[in-house]
């Protein structure tokens, strides 16, 4: 068993206390929800090892510790559910930040990251075929289906990238034009549906336990190499009217990253209580090998700079976007 262990900077140390001092002011229970806007909160997070930090936070019960009731909900990708958390239906999401920036800059809606969710690192991001497949090398993908969970997202950003920096064209790889969720990508694959698959952890592990699956190409190289995935967001209108709220979801958040960022045996207990695969959860044999990412802490304006960039690279944005104008003060 691997446990990743980092040593904290002085800011990194600075920020625990506070999260520590949130905790000793909100306090448990009762107590706790006096002073908040809202005490139970619709949450709609993608069920991949991306949000280790909240199903920590979730099965620790550290959002309770904070007066908050989660109702968790999965997301096949921020995406899909970003119009309904527009329209209220849910307080705030996770996932991955291609798509907020879309809905940001094209959709102009008004979107806001209050914390970081996750950084990629070697395996947990990959593409994978099965044994029998013919394809053996990228070159390989030409005219064949590659499989991602919604179209234009990070899934197909980081396949885009490594795709081209093999010397591959985009036209020449067809992409699936409706999502297909995490869950269900890697019976797709054994079923010759797709040719393909761009999947995350843990839904790779298990399509190598159940069906073989190999990989390809992981998908943390190159531009993308340690690339910024998951984050979390409110509405600008929801921040504004809920700041002692978002105040105590994100002392528990904290909590939760900083535990899954060193011990990998919370992240696996965490992932193994969720109700279903559905909403994300695993078996012992997958969450023991599963590869895990960096949860990070606050926000890396810097760090999150790279996503729109790199967009702008491959189309998804027509100009440079500054991704500080969707970080709160």
């Amino acid at each position: 068993m691997h446990v990743r262990m980092r040593v904290l900077a002085p800011a990194m140390a600075m920020v625990l206390l506070a999260v520590a001092g949130c905790s000793g002011l909100l306090g448990t229970g009762a107590s706790a929800a006096s002073g908040l806007e809202k005490t139970t909160l619709n949450v709609a997070v993608v069920p991949a090892v991306d949000s280790a930090g909240f199903f920590v936070a979730l099965h620790d019960g550290l959002f309770k510790q904070h007066g908050l009731t989660i109702n968790y909900t999965p997301a096949t990708s921020s995406d899909t559910v970003i119009d309904k958390q527009v329209s209220g239906a849910y307080d705030i999401t996770g996932g991955n930040y291609v798509s907020y920036v879309q809905h940001y800059v094209q959709d102009h809606q008004p979107l806001e990251i209050v914390a970081e969710g996750s950084v990629m690192q070697q395996g947990t991001q990959a593409i994978y075929t099965l044994p029998s497949s013919k394809i053996r090398t990228l070159a390989g993908l030409k005219g064949h289906l590659l499989g991602i969970n919604a179209p234009g997202n990070i899934n197909y950003l980081l396949a885009a990238s490594v795709l081209t920096e093999n010397g591959i064209k985009l036209s020449t790889v067809k992409f699936p034009a409706h999502p297909i969720p995490f869950p269900v990508m890697a019976g797709e694959l054994a079923a010759g549906k797709i040719a393909a698959a761009a999947m995350p952890e843990p839904f790779a592990t298990a399509a190598a336990q159940k069906y073989g699956a190999v990989v390809l190409a992981d998908l943390n190289q190159g531009a993308t190499q340690s690339f910024p995935i998951q984050g979390y967001v409110a509405t600008r209108s929801w921040v504004r009217a809920n700041p002692n709220t978002l105040k105590a979801f994100l002392a528990a958040l904290e909590q939760g990253q900083q535990i899954a960022d060193t011990s990998r045996a919370a992240i696996e207990q965490a992932m193994e209580g969720l109700n279903g695969p559905m909403n994300g959860q695993v078996p012992p044999i997958v969450a023991s090998v599963m590869a895990l990412n960096i949860y990070p802490i606050g926000i890396d304006v810097a760090r999150l700079q790279r996503v729109p960039d790199v967009m702008a690279q491959f189309g998804l944005l027509h100009s440079r976007f500054n991704i500080s104008q969707m970080v709160g003060p």
